[in-house]
């Protein structure tokens, strides 16, 4: 019996659940609908920008580009545009593609990864404007991104094709510039300087947008022209921002959260869903829900030891600690000038022992009030797992549907939660 720990019951949100059945079909369509196919000649070059987050069927998507490309007699090839990520090498970022399916073997085309960036332009406060040079000799540059709210940034635009022309383009040099100007201007100030130089001396032909719904699939494909990318973008994150995936109640005691990744947000944990977006430690005051204490468990195999985002958190496993590639993780926080993401929370080795501390830090009399929730990773909320002192309200809603009654946690022999989430 888990005298100090609350009964959890599991539950199921109700979102919206529209997505794509065909994804590499829609692509097609929407290229072919574009003005791609009369911009680019026979025997011309097409770079397609490929950036490092866990996107829905991002491979089939980049596919279908490589081949309408081909068809129209052009040679394309893809060029990573991630930043520092990768631990901000060539054969890093090649790898991180890789990880999601996209590699010469499996797309069709050849990869070229690079961190040589070359200087376009300079901004009113002497940032230099880099970009990858491999994009810049091509002659053509098609973007294709997820549009979404970012994990800090704020603004018209947030993560998508614009931030990954400033940032994933730039390389490491590039992201490094600009997160060092961020500390002096707001990022919607630089895209208002930089982007105009982009397209005065990068061939940008399209950006292609990705809308996720809340179950992280592909609900909307947009193929954009240049000269509305910044007017569309600004629409498509209001649609995505209204089918983001959230958790069902404005407030917690702990979340826990079985794993992060790059893969799965930028910030390793989407501060959207937590609620800590403008601080890592607090939710702000129009901010929800309002989490006291989150406990991380483990990471994906994906971000491959990178534990950026691990410091938003109160508590870890020790065994997260020992996975965690120090390196990559110093260095992505340090270019995201987010140093306190790689700080690591205190750790133990078992959930047991965590999950006690937890409780004897809630300020809650009996397990019985704990309010905690429990989520496989912050892009897969749909299905999660409630404390009891959340059984009255889950039972009232329509829009949740509870899934069996309250049960003790289990723990196997050695002191670790028995797994609840695929």
């Amino acid at each position: 019996m888990n005298e100090q720990l609350p009964r959890c019951f599991r539950v199921r949100q109700q979102f919206a659940d529209r997505s794509l059945a065909d994804v590499a079909s829609e692509v097609t369509a929407k290229i072919a609908a574009s003005t791609l196919p009369r911009r680019v000649r026979p025997g011309q070059t097409v770079a397609i920008a490929v950036g490092s987050r866990g996107i829905d069927r991002l491979a089939e998507a980049v596919g279908a580009i490589v081949r309408a490309i081909r068809e129209i007699g052009a040679t394309p090839f893809i060029v990573p545009a991630m930043g520092s990520h990768g631990g901000a090498t060539a054969a890093g970022q090649a790898a991180v593609l890789a990880e999601y399916g996209i590699s010469p073997e499996s797309i069709g085309c050849e990869v070229r990864s690079s961190m040589e960036v070359a200087q376009i332009g300079t901004t009113d406060d002497g940032t230099p404007v880099h970009f990858d040079v491999q994009a810049l000799a091509a002659d053509h540059v098609v973007v294709v991104n997820r549009i979404k709210p970012h994990t800090h940034i704020s603004g018209p635009h947030e993560s998508g094709l614009v931030k990954m022309m400033l940032i994933g383009l730039g390389k490491h040099r590039g992201a490094a510039a600009y997160h060092q100007s961020m500390t002096r201007q707001s990022f919607e100030s630089l895209v208002e300087q930089v982007i105009p130089m982009i397209f005065a001396h990068c061939p940008i032909a399209l950006g292609l947008g990705l809308v996720e719904n809340a179950h992280d699939r592909i609900a909307l494909v947009e193929a954009i022209e240049p000269d509305a990318i910044l007017r569309r973008e600004t629409e498509l994150l209001e649609i995505a921002r209204s089918g983001m995936p959230r958790l069902p109640f404005d407030d917690a005691d702990l979340l826990i959260i079985d794993q992060i990744g790059k893969n799965i947000s930028g910030s390793g944990l989407d501060t959207n869903v937590v609620g800590r977006k403008s601080n890592d430690k607090k939710a702000g005051e129009n901010e929800f829900p309002k989490v006291r204490q989150i406990y991380v468990r483990g990471l994906t195999p994906q971000t491959a030891g990178n534990a950026a985002g691990i410091g938003i958190a109160e508590y870890c496993r020790s065994s997260l600690v020992r996975e965690m590639d120090h390196d990559k993780t110093r260095v992505n926080c340090l270019t995201a000038l987010h140093i306190t993401a790689a700080a690591i929370p205190v750790h133990w080795e078992t959930d047991r022992e965590i999950l006690r501390i937890a409780a004897g830090q809630s300020g809650r009399p009996v397990p019985e009030r704990l309010r905690w929730l429990w989520i496989k990773d912050t892009l897969h909320v749909a299905e999660l797992m409630c404390a009891e002192a959340y059984w009255d309200e889950a039972v009232a809603r329509d829009d949740l549907t509870v899934l069996g009654p309250p049960a003790e946690m289990r723990f196997d022999e050695a002191g670790q939660l028995v797994e609840v989430f695929s």
